[in-house]
């Protein structure tokens, strides 16, 4: 079975404008439109990042009615006055129910999701907040032959490292090492609170972001 790598990193943001700014702010270059997640009441912009890695700008779609249940990526939780960050990362996997059922924390359920034409599988915690103080990945599987980042403009970026920095390092590894992730960007160090940090390689040089 393929490993599971990562396959792209959610930035949130009260709304898609302070996000895009922030991105732009950080790496030179503004993500383009995405589109709307009907059953989460979401929208996002996206940037590419390498040939299937992308990053994503999320936020709730003020347009949309409110989906009945926790929304992803903790967005819930964001006040109107919110800085933008770099909040998750998601990993692809070949197999997504059997990478989930191997977890040692609770990843949440998987559930078939889609943004226009685009339709994948998803796991997703009820409360919308992912484990391991937000460095656990969401598993995201998409069909063969599909993924986002090839329909997106390649504006040089490519995705160096990503940091995942947590006070217990070895609980992370077990958990990516139980799942199947094997990915030569990523990192993991201890630190006194749990964030992600993402080296992005730009035609201006390294930019970070986190």
């Amino acid at each position: 079975m393929p490993p599971c790598r990562i396959d792209h990193l959610a930035v949130t943001a009260p709304d898609l404008a302070a996000g895009a700014a922030w991105v732009k702010q950080h790496l030179g270059v503004a993500p383009q439109g995405g589109g709307q997640h009907p059953r989460m009441g979401t929208h996002n912009l996206l940037l590419r990042l390498g040939a299937h890695t992308y990053l994503e700008v999320i936020a709730i779609d003020p347009a949309a009615p409110h989906p009945g249940r926790a929304r992803w990526f903790g967005l819930d939780a964001l006040g109107e006055d919110a800085a933008p960050a770099l909040s998750a990362w998601v990993a692809r996997s070949a197999d997504i129910h059997a990478d989930a059922a191997r977890s040692p924390e609770a990843l949440g359920g998987i559930e078939a999701m889609s943004r226009g034409t685009l339709e994948w599988l998803i796991s997703i915690p009820a409360d919308g907040r992912a484990p391991l103080d937000g460095l656990a990945p969401a598993l995201i599987q998409w069909p063969a032959g599909s993924h986002p980042a090839e329909r997106l403009d390649d504006h040089g970026l490519q995705l160096e490292t990503l940091e995942l920095l947590h006070p217990d390092p070895p609980r992370v590894e077990r958990l990516l090492s139980a799942i199947g992730v094997q990915d030569e960007r990523l990192r993991i160090a201890g630190a006194r609170v749990a964030g992600l940090v993402a080296h992005i390689r730009s035609p201006a040089g390294i930019r970070r972001l986190g």
